[in-house]
């Protein structure tokens, strides 16, 4: 290969739970991105590097950066429809649309996540029960494979590739655009009130059915002891009625930076749970609220992640049917007795989807915990996986990085296979591979 386009670095994954060194390349043109990828074996498609799992390295295999790719390529406001390269990030998007009172609602939790990264990863946001995932709002795609050349997918163009490839890792190639259809938004300012709950099943009632119809709502619970455990606050955003003039977004620098030892324990998370749930119920119940505040809780607050040292963090995000949840939880406290796990961040919304492939995806409450990477949490969520089959529990293979390939498999079943088929019958030398992809030996 020639070395004058690529350079040997060592990447870890976001969550601190995996190293690798491998060969890394970022393209500017896209001629070079044709000719480090024929030039190399395995390849990988790599953001900014936000997701939880490797998902953009593999030890000894080139990783293609494409946050060189950039541009705004076509905006349609009558169509309302935007062509923009997979390297844009997200805050990029919404800087250019949200001048229209235009954006696409499926975004993840951090701004500088990439577009390629968001559809590789069919990435949803705090309203996925209404709005469901990224996959609703794109309409097509541009990919480049080393061995297909370049190819134009949709719905009504290899549309098998398109499916494979919105959710599919980056398995089939790299994402260079994508044309998304966009939805109208009237204001980037936000009301929040906040509820006070006693327990899950408050959170679950209020998020299901005394506002199944809000869009933005999900919860805050607490989970470091038992006996506070399901306190909290649900929150229910609406976008602000009033008409207002979109200014761009004032950037701060993202600063992930672990501190040498961490300062999450379970002593510390319990006074920070304390008083910021009492600050939560202290403070007004109706406030106005900034789009990034909303959207993009942890911009600017990164010192959540920086908390928990260098050996990281795990978050486990869990799809399970709103009839199953309550036994489930009865299940997760009784071992949570027994194991005593400490649990920074517990919540609750709800999802709408269809189960398909490898995504994570489907018409079930979405519960996300985050824990301190130690053995004894270790263990522990090793006993919560052997609940997955009992409670038909469909992990993010995205989010966690430690789940087996035994897991994996019981979980996504038939779709697994479904996936890996197709994505061997278009691409026979399963070229495009991750850290991820091959623990799972997907």
């Amino acid at each position: 290969m020639n070395r004058q386009y690529t350079e040997s670095k060592k990447f870890t994954s976001f969550d601190k739970s995996f190293s690798s060194n491998i060969i890394f390349s970022e393209p500017d043109k896209y001629k070079l991105l044709e000719e480090v990828s024929y030039k190399s074996g395995n390849i990988i498609n790599m953001g900014s590097n936000l997701s939880y799992s490797p998902l953009g390295f593999f030890k000894n295999s080139l990783s293609v950066n494409i946050k060189s790719f950039n541009r705004v390529l076509e905006f349609d406001r009558i169509k309302k429809t935007i062509t923009v390269e997979a390297g844009l990030t997200l805050i990029e998007l919404l800087d250019f649309t949200l001048k229209h009172n235009l954006w696409i609602p499926q975004l993840p939790g951090y701004p500088t996540i990439t577009i390629g990264g968001a559809v590789a990863a069919n990435s949803h946001g705090k309203s996925c029960a209404t709005h469901g995932t990224i996959r609703k709002s794109i309409k097509s795609i541009l990919l480049f494979h080393k061995n297909h050349g370049w190819l134009n997918l949709s719905e009504n163009e290899n549309k098998e590739i398109f499916e494979l490839t919105i959710g599919g890792l980056g398995l089939t190639g790299t994402i260079v655009s994508v044309t998304f259809n966009l939805a109208d938004i009237k204001n980037s300012n936000f009301i929040t009130q906040k509820e006070k709950v006693n327990s899950i099943n408050e959170s679950k009632k209020i998020i299901l059915e005394d506002c199944k119809d809000l869009p933005y709502i999900y919860s805050w619970n607490r989970a470091d002891n038992i006996k506070s455990f399901g306190k909290g606050i649900v929150y229910k955003n609406y976008i602000d009625e009033t008409p207002n003039t979109f200014k761009n977004f004032q950037k701060v620098k993202s600063n992930f930076r672990p501190f040498f030892l961490p300062l999450w324990n379970k002593y510390s998370i319990k006074i920070v749970n304390f008083f910021y749930l009492k600050l939560n119920q202290s403070s007004k119940t109706r406030q106005k609220e900034n789009f990034l505040k909303v959207i993009f809780p942890f911009y600017g607050n990164e010192s959540y992640f920086n908390f928990f040292g260098k050996k990281g963090f795990i978050e486990s995000q869990l799809l399970i049917d709103e009839k199953k949840l309550d036994a489930f939880i009865d299940e997760f406290k009784t071992l949570f007795n027994k194991y005593e796990p400490t649990i920074t961040l517990f919540s609750l919304k709800n999802m709408s989807g269809e189960k398909k492939f490898l995504r994570f995806e489907d018409n079930k409450i979405c519960i996300t915990f985050d824990y301190i990477n130690n053995e004894k949490n270790l263990l522990f969520m090793s006993k919560v996986d052997g609940l997955y089959n009992k409670y038909d529990i469909l992990p993010s293979i995205i989010k966690d990085s430690r789940i087996s390939k035994e897991t994996f498999r019981n979980s996504y079943k038939e779709e697994f296979l479904s996936f890996k088929e197709k994505l061997k019958n278009f691409d026979n030398k399963r070229i495009y591979q991750s850290e991820v992809s091959n623990r799972l030996e997907i």
